[in-house]
Formats: structure tokens, C-alpha cells, sequence
């Protein structure tokens, strides 16, 4: 492919906080295009479903940042954390992962996600209690935020009284907002996360609790345990992968609803629809964009244009779940929709082990401010709501208002 890479402009906010249209472009233009990403780094996109489902199976493409020739890469994680980082299962390749899974999998089970809901619903209505009689909340910093952040560390055994400091160093570790994040405060944040963490861990194997860390430690496979590595790296998995992604979905899919009108009538007349629109907010705008990254480990060919070993390929979800040719009408938004089999969590061995508990986290906390904060309304119009640029997608603020004390 001979085309001049196209740059995805993040710093430019009008393509920040709509870059559909530059997608849908790509996508007509080709099936891979090249393009040029945050820092300057250079990747295979591709745009289309069918070509991003094969995609995402195929072997000869590596979810090991190692296999990458842009050296680049490896550099933007942590240097006190990297190993640490590249130990987890959404960064290995079987044999590795199909280990780490199996081992994770024996703990993160589906009755363990089910036995959470009464939780995430008591968590839910503590934090709307907070702000109902106010009439007016920003849901992301009051609401969808600290939500998953409570979850998570009810489900790793967090302490209470340790949680705020728990997630001020999550937080930094993620670098939450919209500036470049300063690598000297990244690396403080996985020190003290790292230190942290070992420390939950031995504390959690002299006592254990009835935890998902608790289970992580005590799970085996034959003669097979997680190490101590493979325990630090599945806690910080479960933060980047788990915890902003659901921060996204809710204030995201209530963001949605508010920019349309009528699908936010729709679903308070049926509530029953709720499941089916969580599905179709991951499809329409979904936490990940523009998709999920791999690695050649040798010359491929997708959809005829041939890769060099060693790319960096990027599955495009986000313009692959609004390919006309696999949903009609895709850039409209309808929670209805009957086929929304969209790639939001990825699709064959690296499917999201924690998909179930992220869509039961959106039924309840959507469903509940729907259901708790009549005359939900935007309080500036969509177009002022600030989305967080590349990478995780999602609303960085959503001031509203409604009747007070629902």
C-alpha cells in the first residue's frame, strides 16, 4: 500500500468528540489503511468486520508488545513495571496465556460476577443518594467513576479504609485526563501501586478473604499457580482494563441517551430494552476506539494488503461495529437494534474475561439513574461534553440536571 499514512488528529477536538466521520472515510477508502497514532507511532488499521473478526483470531498476529519492530512501544510502559505489565493475559500469546487464563478463569467465575449484583446496587444507590436532592451532578466524577472503582476493589478485597488511597494512585496511574500523561508521575503511580499490591497479596495469603484475590492466589491448574508477578499484573489488568472501560460505558451510554431523545423515551417506557442497549452502546460508541491493538510476528496478508512483520495492527472496533455492510443503518443509535454482535470486547481468546461483570455494572447503574433522576437532562448541549481522546473513549465530565430528590 503505497497511500501516505492518514493522521487520527486527537489534538484536535472536533475530532475527539466526533471522529465517526474520519472513520467512516477510512473505511470507505479501504479495508487497511495506514495511519499514524498517538506519539507519532505508525499502524495497520483495519476497518471493516469481517476483516477485524478474522483478524482478531488469527495467530500470526501477537498481542506481545515485543513483537513489535517500533521499540517505541515497549517504552511507553513503565520501566519500574514493565515485566510486571507484559505478564498479564491481554498482553501474552498461548502458551502463556491459555495458562493464564485457565488459572484466572477458575476464580473469575461466572457465579462469583452474579453474586456481586446486590452490591453493585446498594454501591449504585449510595452514590445517587449523594446527589439527588442537589437536581444537578456531574455522573461521571459523582456517579460512573467511583462506581467501578468500588467494585473493583470489593472484588480484589480492598480495605475500606485504604479505597481512597487506592484510588488516588489508580488514577495516576492511568492518567485520567486530557494531557499528556508525565511519565515521572505514571511511574511514581505504578511504584505505589506495585508496592501496594504486594503487600494486599501477602496480607491476603497469611488471611484469606472471600475475594477474587483471595481466589487468584489459591488457584491452580495441576501443579500450576499464578506467581507473584502473574498476581501483580492480573490486579493491574483488572485496573486498565477493567475499571476506565466501565467508567466509559456508563457515563458514555448515559451521554448517549441524552443526546437522543427519543431512544432515552424508548427505554424508560421499556425498561426491559436495557440489555440489548448496553450492547448497542458498546456498538455505537464503545469504550475502545479505534480498536485493539496486535503485532505481526511475520508478513501477513489482511484482506489483500500485505503487513510487514513486526507492525503494529490496529482491529479497528469502533469503525468495524458501524460497517454498513454487517449492521444497516450503523451510524444511528437504536437500542432495539435485533443483531448487535458488535467487537467492543474483542472477539475469539483474548474475548474480555470480564465482560459479564461490566455489563451487569451498566444495567444497574444506568437503570438506576434512569430510574432514580426523573427530568435527566444535559445540562450544556452535546456537543460541549468533553470526550477523552484516543485509546479508552469516553465522556470526561457529563454535567446534568433533573427534578430534585427522585
Amino acid at each position: 500500500m503505497s497511500e501516505r499514512p492518514v493522521l487520527l488528529p486527537y489534538a484536535d477536538p472536533a475530532f475527539v468528540a466526533d471522529p465517526f466521520p474520519l472513520y467512516r472515510q477510512l473505511r470507505e477508502d479501504g479495508p487497511v489503511r495506514r495511519v499514524v497514532i498517538a506519539g507519532g507511532l505508525e499502524a495497520w488499521l483495519v476497518t471493516r468486520h469481517e476483516d477485524g473478526l478474522a483478524a482478531l483470531s488469527d495467530s500470526r498476529l501477537s498481542s506481545d508488545v515485543r513483537d513489535a519492530s517500533d521499540t517505541r512501544l515497549l517504552k511507553q510502559l513503565p520501566d519500574t513495571e514493565r515485566e510486571a505489565m507484559l505478564g498479564n493475559m491481554l498482553r501474552s500469546d498461548p502458551p502463556d496465556h491459555t495458562r493464564l487464563r485457565r488459572l484466572v478463569s477458575t476464580a473469575f467465575t461466572a457465579h462469583r460476577v452474579a453474586e456481586l449484583g446486590p452490591r453493585i446496587q446498594a454501591v449504585t444507590d449510595r452514590l445517587l443518594d449523594a446527589v439527588v436532592t442537589a437536581g444537578r451532578a456531574d455522573l461521571v466524577a459523582d456517579f460512573a467513576l467511583p462506581l467501578p472503582v468500588t467494585v473493583i476493589s470489593e472484588l480484589l478485597g480492598v480495605p475500606v479504609d485504604e479505597r481512597h488511597e487506592f484510588q488516588h494512585w489508580t488514577d495516576r496511574m492511568i492518567m485520567r485526563g486530557t494531557e499528556p500523561p508525565d511519565p515521572a508521575v505514571v511511574n511514581e503511580a505504578w511504584q505505589h501501586m506495585r508496592a501496594y499490591v504486594t503487600g494486599l497479596i501477602r496480607a491476603k495469603r497469611a488471611d484469606p478473604g472471600d475475594d477474587l484475590l483471595s481466589a487468584l492466589i489459591t488457584a491452580r491448574d495441576e501443579e500450576q499457580r499464578l506467581t507473584e508477578d502473574e498476581l501483580v499484573a492480573m490486579v493491574f489488568l483488572l485496573l486498565a482494563a477493567g475499571y476506565l472501560t466501565t467508567v466509559n460505558l456508563i457515563g458514555g451510554g448515559i451521554a448517549m441517551l441524552l443526546a437522543h431523545p427519543d431512544q432515552l423515551d424508548l427505554l424508560r417506557s421499556d425498561p426491559g430494552l436495557l440489555p440489548g442497549a448496553i450492547e448497542e452502546f458498546l456498538r455505537y460508541d464503545g469504550p475502545v476506539s479505534p480498536g485493539i491493538a496486535r503485532f505481526a510476528r511475520e508478513d501477513v496478508q489482511i484482506a489483500g494488503v500485505h503487513i510487514p512483520r513486526g507492525a503494529t495492527v490496529l482491529i479497528g472496533s469502533a469503525l468495524a461495529d458501524r460497517d454498513p455492510e454487517r449492521f444497516p443503518d450503523p451510524d444511528r443509535l437504536d437500542i432495539a437494534r435485533p443483531d448487535n454482535a458488535h467487537l467492543a470486547f474483542g472477539h475469539g481468546i483474548h474475548y474480555c474475561l470480564g465482560a459479564p461483570l461490566a455489563r451487569l455494572e451498566g444495567r444497574i447503574a444506568i437503570g438506576t439513574a434512569l430510574r432514580r433522576l426523573p427530568g435527566l437532562t444535559l445540562a450544556v448541549s452535546p456537543a460541549e461534553i468533553p470526550w477523552r481522546p484516543g485509546g479508552l473513549r469516553g465522556p470526561l465530565t457529563l454535567p446534568v440536571t433533573f427534578v430534585p430528590g427522585g
